[in-house]
This record gives structure tokens, sequence and C-alpha cells, in this order.
């Protein structure tokens, strides 16, 4: 049996999850048009406008499970600001610091990627970076820092945040102080070689974040390592 709605002076409301798809959608290609048109811009505004597209979308979303239309359209301005803000951008020098850090680290068996957030991430193993239960730098982590000290001090932009690991070996009592000693022994080398301190965050993960299997010699000495991210903030 069909039914015919009464008429109404108000519009009609859709079902959320309509709703949603209906403020979701301009939102989302809004985000795609903004990624899309970024070739001709500098790579300053590129990075923020891919910042502020992809929040926007983000911000559309959750707007809208929560707030129907129109929080979508505060979500996704909201999304846009936290993006922009919050975005990196792969800059010339950056892509110069990673071709010098290949360069410098090649044979020695540091990693050298870029992230998906682009951020410059150099993974140290222990027989680069550490000894057993130490946070002396050792000799062949040395060359590889004063490299990246270098590529540091001439982008006065960049920040940076590095991370220490250890094994599982010992409590996380001895651990967790470890890992961050070895974080700060790495900061301090780099400050002593011109980087600003203000510039380097630090932290340390004690064994909590393995990348391999604890229960071998050679998992073990993969996870005590240091790891060093360096970013390009929008602005």
């Amino acid at each position: 049996m069909t039914h015919t709605p009464m008429a109404s002076s108000h519009s009609p409301s859709l079902p959320t999850t309509h709703r949603t798809r209906t403020v979701l959608l301009p939102s989302l290609l809004l985000a795609a048009l903004v990624l899309g048109g970024c070739a001709n811009m500098t790579e300053t505004q590129r990075g923020t406008a891919q910042g502020a597209g992809i929040g926007a979308a983000a911000g559309a979303v959750l707007g809208a499970l929560t707030g129907g239309s129109k929080g979508a359209t505060t979500g996704a301005v909201l999304g846009a600001g936290v993006g922009a803000v919050g975005g990196h951008i792969w800059s010339t020098r950056m892509e110069e610091q990673r071709r010098q850090m290949e360069t410098s680290t090649q044979g020695t068996g540091v990693e050298v990627t870029r992230t998906a957030d682009n951020q410059l991430k150099l993974n140290i193993p222990s027989d680069v970076s550490f000894d057993v239960g130490r946070a002396d730098i050792k000799p062949n982590f040395r060359s590889v820092l004063d490299t990246f000290a270098q590529g540091l001090v001439q982008n006065p932009n960049a920040r940076v945040v590095i991370i220490g690991h250890t094994d599982s070996t010992g409590t996380d009592a001895i651990n967790n102080p470890l890992s961050v000693n070895r974080a700060a022994s790495t900061r301090d080398y780099l400050v002593a070689r011109g980087a600003r301190a203000s510039a380097i965050g630090i932290d340390g993960r004690g064994s909590r974040e393995p990348i391999a299997d604890n229960s071998t010699a050679t998992g073990r000495a993969a996870n005590r390592r240091v790891e060093i991210f360096m970013a390009e903030p929008a602005q």
C-alpha cells in the first residue's frame, strides 16, 4: 500500500545516513580539488593547502556524525585550520637533507626514509648507535650525527624529535630511563655541533615498541635503536 506523506511547512529531514552522505560528498570533493590544485603553488603553500584539505574532510566527517549538516560545515572549517597548522612540507632543503643522509649512511645499516606525513626519519640500530645498557654515542654514530647536524643548522625552520628504544633485557625501571638517556645523548651531540636545543624534542619508549623478536640476539640488537624525525612545519 502506497502512503502519501502529508504536506509540511518545514523541509523534510534526511535520515542520518543520508544526511551525512549529502554533506560529506561536497566536503570530500572540496578536499580533492584542493589537493589536486597544488601544482602551481610554492612548497609552503602546497603543504598548507594539503593539510587544510585533509583537515577539512576529516572535520566534516566528524561534524556530520555528531551534528548533521551544520556540524559538518563547522567541522570542515575547524578541520581545515587544524590541518593547515599541523601540516608538514617536503621542501627542497628536506630533500637535500634526505639525499645527504642516504649518502653518508650508505652501508651502515641506518634507514633513511620519508614518512607519509612528510617527515624525514632516521632509524639507527644499536651496532651504530649504542652498546648494551649504555647511552654513550659510539664512534660510528658520530659521523651520522655530524652530517645530520649540518643539514639541521642550514634549515632553521626544521623541528626534530628523537626517540630512544631498548630491547626487553632488564626491567622497565632500567629500560625506560635508558631510552630517554639515549635520546638525550643524541640531542646533546647535535646541539654541541650547532643545532638549536629549542628545536629538538626527546622521548624514550623503553622496550614498549619492538620492531623485531626479542627472543633472539639479532632481534634484540634491532630493537636497541634511536629514531630521529625531522619535519618542516607548514607556515
